[in-house]
């Protein structure tokens, strides 16, 4: 099935203690069904010092988790509103995301 939501796009949180906050895609998870996306649902993590590995440092540390790709809506490119997607195949076969407002197509 093809991604309604993907890397590096616009979206609007509709639901949970981040609603309304817009911001982009970092990554999806798409066997969990979730987003993370920049600047939503900001969680601490109280980490120990490490000789080997990642990170060295300790302490608490602040990151996005992820969130349920349900409670987000992408923000259509051409007329900046948050739309629901649907897809459209092109002439040549390539299948393309629609937006229900404006029925522009993107990839």
């Amino acid at each position: 099935m093809a991604a309604k939501i993907k890397r590096k796009d616009k979206v609007l949180v509709i639901a949970g203690e981040d609603r309304g906050v817009q911001g982009e895609v970092l990554r999806v998870l798409r066997k969990e069904d979730r987003v993370v996306v920049a600047g939503v649902n900001i969680v601490k993590k109280h980490q120990r010092p490490r000789p080997t590995g990642r990170s060295q440092v300790g302490g608490i540390i602040e990151f996005e988790a992820p969130i349920h790709i349900s409670n987000v809506m992408l923000i259509c490119p051409k007329c900046n509103q948050p739309t629901r997607v649907g897809f459209v195949v092109e002439a040549g076969g390539r299948k393309l995301r629609q937006c229900k407002r404006c029925k522009a197509t993107f990839v």
